[in-house]
């Protein structure tokens, strides 16, 4: 196993998260693509740190480490030295995630293992077969479980 290979794994996982919080903090393409490389550097130097958490605390830690990147090369570039358009929704939508895995870590082992396992990309196939159901009782058992995570969020 090559060294970068959990790291490429990580990256790989929340490359869309990544991306979208590169786009709200930059303003064109190539901003995005140069602060994607930013937020992937400080990544890589937390990575001991981020690799070995569970996949909920880790998506946590990873976007902490990526905003806080972003904001930083903000304060770095004086181009763009002021805070982009959204940030307070930024901010509104961390408090959401924190109460969603907050919410998420009350649930039973079933279901929170079978929400892990979605987030973390498995298929209901996998899933399934980790928790010893169909696909089809997994596709149920997931809208039945979002549905008691809304029912439960205060925000």
């Amino acid at each position: 196993m090559r060294v970068t290979e959990p790291f490429d794994t990580l990256l790989h996982r929340y490359r869309g998260l990544l991306f979208a919080l590169c786009q709200r903090f930059a303003r064109r393409g190539v901003e995005v693509d140069d602060l994607f490389q930013e937020v992937s550097i400080a990544l890589w130097k937390a990575r001991e740190e981020v690799l070995p958490l569970p996949s909920i605390q880790q998506a946590a830690l990873v976007w902490k480490i990526a905003r806080n990147a972003a904001i930083d090369n903000l304060r770095r570039n004086p181009e763009t030295d002021a805070l982009p358009e959204g940030y307070d929704e930024m901010e509104e939508d961390r408090t959401h995630i924190k109460e969603l895995y907050e919410q998420i870590e009350r649930l039973d082992e079933t279901d929170r293992t079978i929400v892990r396992m979605q987030l973390e990309g498995y298929s209901y196939q996998e899933i399934g077969a980790a928790v010893n159901m169909t696909e089809k009782n997994v596709s149920v058992k997931l809208v039945r479980i979002k549905e008691k995570l809304r029912n439960r969020m205060t925000i």
